[in-house]
């Protein structure tokens, strides 16, 4: 799939109201159906993000979203920025729901430039500063190129299977492509919980099938809130954290 197919896919499936422009008359009346207009608005967007099981489907423990997110390298990018940059492709809450995206949507293998798929619990933004992500962190690992799709495709599985077993500590992944390399993480919410960090990074090898000398790191969000030189949520990723990549045959 090409990249206007791509474009054409996240346009069909996530809802950007984008800006509303704003009445200059300021008579009562206006503001009124001005006010009325926009909790009919408000409603009726509560009432698309319901997203229930279908009949005779598979229900998952919790409802995911699909987020993809595109910037310009080198271009520093500020957390409110980042945020409108962010677009939403669709939430599901069944099995049969998550193919009927996936199946749709481009392999982080045949993404360009700096791109990113996220994929978070419902109502969990991929911000550090969101308030499930604020106290937690994320586990990273450098892939080399050609690596991207299988690793994802195997993490998300495992995170919707509930294969890391740790209650509600994780809150979603993410794959960034690069130019030279891709990467993988993903987060919890508690960084100062050593047992489910620990138990997270070996589910993590397992579900990868990573060798034993694989080399990943654990950063937690409030540290790299703290790094200079903000980039965005993702600024992490381009440290040079550790030489060794994931070199899978």
């Amino acid at each position: 799939m090409d990249s206007t197919s791509l474009n054409e896919t996240f346009d069909y499936n996530y809802d950007d109201s984008g800006d509303h422009d704003q009445n200059e008359e300021n008579s009562t009346q206006k503001d009124g159906e001005k006010e009325k207009t926009e909790r009919d608005k408000n409603q009726s967007s509560s009432k698309r993000k319901a997203v229930v099981p279908g009949p005779a489907e598979h229900p998952l423990q919790y409802n995911y979203t699909f987020w993809y997110s595109r910037r310009t390298p080198g271009r520093p990018t500020s957390s409110q920025s980042y945020e409108q940059n962010i677009k939403q492709i669709g939430t599901f809450a069944s099995v049969e729901q998550f193919w009927r995206f996936y199946s749709h949507m481009v392999r982080p293998g045949d993404l360009t430039g700096h791109s990113d798929f996220h994929l978070f619990k419902e109502g969990i933004k991929p911000m550090w500063e969101d308030d499930a992500n604020k106290n937690g962190g994320k586990w990273i690992i450098r892939l080399r190129k050609g690596l991207a799709s299988r690793c994802w495709e195997n993490l998300i599985l495992a995170m919707l299977g509930e294969q890391f077993m740790v209650g509600e500590e994780i809150c979603g992944a993410v794959v960034s492509v690069r130019f030279q390399e891709d990467i993988i993480s993903i987060w919890n919410k508690t960084a100062s919980d050593q047992a489910t960090t620990a138990r997270i990074r070996d589910t993590l090898r397992r579900v990868l099938n990573l060798p034993p000398n694989t080399i990943m790191e654990y950063k937690t969000h409030t540290d790299s809130i703290k790094m200079p030189g903000r980039l965005g949520p993702q600024r992490l990723l381009f440290q040079n954290l550790w030489k060794p990549r994931l070199n899978v045959p």
